[in-house]
């Protein structure tokens, strides 16, 4: 392949996944749209009209403010690739430093730099109007910034060093450096996944033990019925930042918690945070989330492989805008690049994903109560404002849980 073929590819895919997005978010307003005048039969017993329509404009204005951004990404991809963002980046670390490892790890960090600095109106826009005018956000200008600069601290002190250990790999370990920066990705990962629980998360929210005995009693009984170990059940202070709910476990091994938000403890009675709490176990009892690692660590491990054949083209860079070939470069545009080719492969992740709702559904029908599960979640659907009436197509490629029609009705077989 010439280098122009492959810009001519790159341009052509990039177009093509815009505006199919464009096309899928444009369904997704007029379907919502289309059904604002009238909640669902099988919901209008509990939710109103009005927490209907609430809903419907919700996800309108979060679907519109999307498109904005996805056309902003795209700009911003052309911009670091064709436009010759990456290649100055690249060029300025290698004067500063010369070629080589620190001059690679300089680059990467300026990209991203760069990258925070102008996506941060949208994350700013999307929390203090969006959010702020549905009434879901709790977060100050003050904890947004301090969540900002500690992410970016963390992602430096974390990050970079992996990313030295991958730029070295790539260049000492020959032919088959894809599987060693491969094994070394494993690793990062399990270890970043036991230590998240205990010393990044409480940087960011306070957790508590579960102040409710009570409801800590009927847990602990789940937890025994379902042979499940947990190393702590605790309340976050989730609504620090948001009134959306939620409840999910975390770590691995004698490090795994169970965490809910105390807006979910406000939403939800004892009945149904337990569950919930029997929907999130069975995502563990029947191996799902053994099965997302290993299908997430196998194809990283084809990624890797792919990124080894493209390395060595010099086509690969010229086609996207870098003249001088480097590691950190190749790593760049492969990651930044690699989404727009893979785009129409995303409905085969949300099946997979819908597959294992409906498989933790069933799991939660037969250790609590389907009749519960259903009413904490068309709570959860009303309090958070989540459509009802999804375009299906647009659900299809971006939504990992079912419409809440069709869980819903699967729940009734159930019950």
């Amino acid at each position: 392949m010439t280098a122009h073929a492959f810009t001519t590819l790159f341009v052509f895919a990039l177009t093509a996944s815009v505006l199919l997005q464009m096309w899928l978010a444009q369904r997704h307003i007029n379907h919502v749209r289309r059904h604002r005048s009238a909640v669902p039969d099988e919901f209008a017993a509990e939710i109103t009209l009005l927490s209907h329509q609430r809903a419907a404009d919700y996800t309108v204005a979060k679907t519109r403010f999307g498109m904005l951004a996805t056309i902003w990404d795209a700009m911003l991809l052309a911009a670091f690739t064709l436009g010759g963002g990456i290649a100055w980046l690249s060029n300025l670390a290698s004067d500063w430093f010369g070629p080589g490892i620190l001059a690679g790890v300089t680059m990467i960090a300026l990209l991203a730099v760069a990258n925070t600095v102008l996506t941060l109106p949208f994350s700013w826009i999307s929390t203090f109007r969006i959010e702020a005018a549905f009434g879901f956000n709790q977060t100050t200008p003050a904890t947004f910034m301090a969540d900002l600069v500690k992410t970016s601290l963390i992602a430096a002190a974390i990050g970079l060093p992996l990313i030295a250990v991958v730029l070295w790999l790539m260049d000492a370990m020959g032919d088959v450096w894809w599987l060693w920066v491969w094994a070394t990705w494993v690793g990062f990962s399990l270890l970043l996944m036991w230590v998240f629980p205990t010393w990044i998360a409480p940087l960011f929210n306070k957790f508590e033990p579960l102040p409710d005995e009570g409801l800590r009693t009927r847990i602990e009984a789940l937890l025994t019925r379902c042979g499940f170990r947990a190393g702590g059940i605790f309340m976050m202070d989730g609504s620090k930042r948001s009134s959306h709910g939620n409840a999910y476990f975390t770590g691995l091994g004698a490090k795994k918690r169970i965490v809910f938000f105390d807006t979910l403890l406000k939403q939800l009675n004892g009945d149904e945070i337990e569950a919930v709490l029997a929907h999130e176990l069975g995502h563990f009892k029947r191996r799902h989330i053994v099965k997302r690692l290993a299908w997430t660590f196998l194809l990283m491990l084809g990624m890797l492989w792919l990124l080894g054949q493209l390395k060595t083209r010099p086509w690969f860079y010229e086609g996207l805008g870098v003249q001088t070939p480097t590691t950190a470069a190749a790593l760049v545009l492969f990651f930044l690049v690699l989404p727009v080719f893979t785009f129409l492969f995303g409905p085969i992740g949300s099946m997979l994903s819908r597959k294992h709702e409906y498989e933790a559904d069933a799991y939660a029908a037969e250790q609590a109560s389907s009749r519960d599960l259903i009413h904490a979640l068309v709570k959860l659907y009303r309090d958070n404002a989540a459509t009802l009436t999804p375009d299906p197509l647009h659900s299809l490629f971006y939504d990992s849980h079912p419409p809440a029609s069709l869980r819903i009705a699967a729940l009734k077989r159930l019950g």
